[in-house]
């Protein structure tokens, strides 16, 4: 019997249908992003079905033109809830992922498709948060009576080390039992395959080993060094949840994330007197500019205090 993503659709329907298996089966994307991408696809033929006033073939979906796909888009902007640019654009990324597919798999190219461009979408600035939450969230895990000691312990130590070295979760997460005790620094692979020397601060060091101290498994040096409670890998998804959890007891902003910690991390540095340069190594960033947004993020904590402290302001 032949794979359902190996069938030739005649509809834009079943073409969509199509390429929603191809995203959760061969691409192996989470369920969130089929789904927010089904959302978007639905949309988008549900608009030229309207705008058309027939269902529209496989064959149609090459012949949409630039025209048709900016009412599109301005559809998006317009009724009770209007997208927003950022918004826009991630539905805008869909509809030309699902586009490449029909050219790929099922040899109907769109070449109206290459000449619209999406909305301009501002960078938004990291949102980090003060040392004293820091200082709270990494504190937090331990005083959950709920939990395991092994796994507070572990939290605090994953959370330490976003902090204490800037990492990303996936970073965080790559490290191994023949990581730890962890040295000085860390060699870190990133983003793009990039590799950066990172120093650990003997507060990091210090929450891995009471981590390694109370963890109930035996592991090889292959294995990833942050546990699940029962044991296998520990997931971003746990991490994030835990992190979500904790503000929520601390009373903190929901901008309060695992890679707000990052964030912080660069913020706090800039702020005591680092140079953005050697932020950038620190953080991986193959751009200065990605570095440079926060200078800004400083710039705005400065001028509160300014505003906030100065007898005449």
């Amino acid at each position: 019997m032949a794979s359902p993503l190996a069938q030739s659709p005649v509809s834009a329907r079943e073409a969509l249908q199509l390429w929603l298996g191809h995203l959760a089966q061969e691409r192996r994307a989470s369920p969130r992003t089929v789904e927010a991408y089904a959302h978007a696809g639905q949309r988008y033929l549900g608009f030229m079905e309207r705008h058309r006033g027939e269902t529209l073939s496989l064959q149609d979906m090459g012949g949409i033109t630039a025209g048709e796909i900016r009412a599109f888009l301005a559809h998006l902007r317009q009724g009770d809830h209007p997208l927003s640019p950022r918004s826009m654009s991630q539905a805008l990324s869909a509809i030309r992922t699902f586009h490449r597919f029909l050219d790929r798999r099922h040899d109907t190219p769109n070449p109206y498709l290459a000449i619209v461009r999406g909305p301009r979408v501002k960078p938004s600035a990291p949102r980090p948060i003060t040392e004293d939450q820091a200082r709270g969230l990494l504190a937090e895990p331990g005083l959950d009576p709920d939990r395991e000691d092994w796994e507070a312990a572990r939290d605090a130590a994953v959370l330490t080390l976003l902090y204490g070295c800037g990492l990303r979760i996936s970073e965080a997460m790559s490290l191994t039992r023949a990581d730890a005790p962890l040295p000085a620094t860390l060699r870190i692979t990133g983003k793009g395959s990039k590799t950066r020397i990172v120093p650990v601060l003997p507060a990091v060091q210090t929450a891995i080993e009471a981590y390694l101290a109370q963890l109930p498994f035996a592991l090889s040096p292959g294995d990833a060094l942050f546990r699940a409670k029962r044991g296998g890998p520990l997931s971003p998804r746990h991490v994030q949840a835990t992190v979500q959890a904790l503000r929520g007891r601390l009373g903190l902003p929901a901008s309060a994330t695992p890679h707000a910690l990052r964030h912080s991390f660069a913020t706090h540095l800039l702020g005591a007197g680092a140079d953005l340069r050697s932020i950038q190594e620190l953080l991986g960033h193959a751009s200065l500019s990605t570095t440079q947004r926060y200078t800004d993020v400083d710039a705005e904590s400065l001028l509160s205090a300014y505003a906030s402290a100065h007898p005449h302001a």
